[in-house]
């Protein structure tokens, strides 16, 4: 995945992270051009899902691409050293703060400033997204929900949402995932504690168990969106839970039978390429699907990448910056800021297209964090290099 220079520069090797931000480049043509020579694809794929009570639950291709997304993640976790952390308590409570109790609510408020209101005018104060009922919810076409309204589509249920706020919930979805996946490329290259980065990693993810569904719920619902906290919670079962139980019972499996050596040399390098293969064939679905809202409104993508990227530097500043206050040293510094700075686009992706649908504008918005995603923690990862003379060293500490 990475590798070590002969100056000790730290610097991408696999080509698929080297030039992630080309490759998503290539899906988002690829997928326009297959929703133009194929437009039902993308629906009949989606078609493919768990039905409860007559509606699309769970997209069985989606689930696919995300569980195999995920899993190579949370096989790298080790438990072992979770339950060490507590002596590096500093870095984790930090991070716990950020990601939990601050960047949930910042992104709200910059997306809804943003979206709501400096770009309303320009998405379309009448553009309206068709999105999935709420699960378990049976309402007659013509009710209210929220902010939207209950219609009849292709003999399916429908809500009818402004598409700003669609948006919205996207960017609500992706503000309360902090990462656990390219983070570890991020606090590799900028020189950060690996080991206590992996830790980071373990803790956010299991906090999200309990917390991505109550945050998520709780935001959707200020914003006067759908609330599916039965969809909520099986999302979280689905795309956090069940990878990382495979993960720790593979994990466990394997050292056991082949040993520590065999799992981290070979292993993991032959799982290194399957996260982000899994995630760019997901993307070209995604993007078969929205091709026509793009090439008629080329400037959507922008409308939603400013106030991800406000975001992004701003959760960035407030955990460096706080670092810096109680006085981390840099290796436990950079880790700290950029797990929140990063998204877990992961499970955003999986949530978005599992509670709104892979043609809503909620699955849009995650995707454009995505795609916004590599550049914007390069530029952060030359800051924080040029920045380690603010830090005490390790030695220090």
């Amino acid at each position: 995945m990475t590798g070590h220079q002969a100056n000790g520069e730290r610097k991408l090797t696999n080509i698929f992270e080297r030039y992630l931000t080309l490759w998503i480049g290539l899906c988002i043509i690829g997928g326009i051009i297959l929703g133009k020579l194929a437009p039902g694809l993308a629906r009949a794929l989606d078609g493919m899902s768990i039905f409860v009570d007559g509606a699309p639950v769970v997209s069985i291709p989606i689930a696919i691409c995300l569980f195999f997304m995920m899993y190579p993640i949370m096989v790298k976790i080790d438990f072992g050293e979770v339950i060490k952390a507590g002596k590096s308590g500093k870095p984790v409570f930090l991070t716990l703060f950020v990601n939990w109790a601050i960047k949930p609510f910042t992104m709200y408020a910059i997306a809804m400033f943003f979206l709501g209101y400096v770009f309303k005018g320009f998405i379309g104060p009448d553009a309206v997204d068709l999105v999935k009922m709420p699960f378990g919810l049976n309402l007659p076409v013509g009710s209210v929900h929220g902010a939207g309204v209950v219609v009849l589509e292709n003999g399916i249920k429908m809500l009818q949402v402004p598409l700003w706020r669609s948006y919205l919930a996207g960017a609500i979805l992706l503000g309360i995932a902090p990462c656990t996946a390219m983070v570890l490329v991020w606090g590799y290259l900028a020189r950060g504690n690996d080991g206590l980065t992996l830790v980071m990693v373990a803790i956010n993810s299991l906090t999200m168990l309990v917390l991505y569904g109550v945050l998520g719920g709780f935001l959707l619902g200020v914003g006067r969106l759908p609330v599916p906290w039965q969809a909520l919670v099986l999302s979280i079962a689905i795309y956090v839970a069940l990878p990382l139980a495979a993960g720790y019972i593979s994990r466990k499996w394997i050292i056991s039978s082949k040993g520590v050596t065999w799992f981290t040399e070979k292993f993991l390098h032959i799982l290194s390429p399957i996260t982000i293969i899994a995630l760019l064939t997901t993307l070209v679905l995604l993007f078969s699907f929205k091709g026509e809202v793009i090439v008629a409104k080329p400037l959507t993508i922008l409308w939603i990448a400013i106030p991800l990227f406000i975001q992004t530097i701003l959760i960035f500043a407030i955990g460096y910056g706080i670092a810096r206050v109680i006085k981390l040293p840099y290796a436990d510094a950079a880790p700290a800021a950029m797990i929140g700075a990063s998204n877990h686009f992961e499970v955003a992706i999986a949530t978005a297209t599992m509670l709104f649908g892979l043609s809503s504008g909620a699955a849009l918005a995650t995707v454009v964090g995505v795609l916004i995603e590599v550049p914007v923690m390069l530029m952060l990862v030359g800051f924080c290099l040029k920045t380690q003379h603010w830090f005490p060293s390790q030695e220090k500490v």
